[in-house]
């Protein structure tokens, strides 16, 4: 488990794939992830075996509150161990949130923390979709920066979105 101020995070169990499941269903919040279409359980149990079990370039974790209470996901994909780089992604899934101001930010700076000082990573990034100015100002203010774009990547709300790069390096000022 690793600990920040107000939340926990800790690996992804079993018992927490039918919550993340509901929540990664939910037409609201779906729309923001890569993987578009609604999944099954087995799906996501295959996801838990081979990504979250078995994958050594996946760590993923489930955001617990002070009550103990599953809130949310959060994770490193696509790590590179030679280039020391990995794909971040979160979200608070409790109340159809997304991005709060309270747990999300806790939650992703101890991931940011747990990225560069325990796993040794320099860089992390995410792809955001243009359509997403909260979480864009979310990643803003968590240091990450906007490297760039790729025009007309993803589809949602019946229209062609950009996908916008932001980073962070192990070496940039963290809030």
């Amino acid at each position: 488990m690793i600990k920040g101020k107000f939340t926990t995070l800790r690996a992804v169990e079993k018992v927490d794939l039918a919550q993340l499941l509901f929540w990664r269903n939910q037409p609201e919040l779906r729309r923001y992830f890569r993987e578009y279409r609604e999944l099954n359980h087995e799906q996501q149990l295959d996801w838990f075996n081979q990504k979250v079990n078995n994958d050594i370039s996946t760590r993923m974790f489930s955001i617990i509150d002070d009550q103990k209470t599953l809130i949310g996901a959060a994770g490193l994909c696509y790590i590179d161990w030679i280039n020391r780089t990995a794909d971040f992604s979160i979200y608070i899934g409790i109340e159809g949130l997304y991005i709060d101001k309270h747990f999300a930010p806790d939650a992703a700076q101890t991931m940011i923390k747990y990225a560069f000082e325990e796993l040794g990573l320099n860089r992390l990034w995410s792809e955001i979709y243009s359509f997403d100015n909260e979480k864009a100002i979310f990643f803003s203010e968590l240091g990450f920066q906007l490297d760039g774009k790729h025009r007309q990547t993803h589809w949602a709300e019946n229209n062609w979105h950009d996908s916008l790069f932001f980073s962070l390096l192990a070496s940039d000022p963290r809030t």
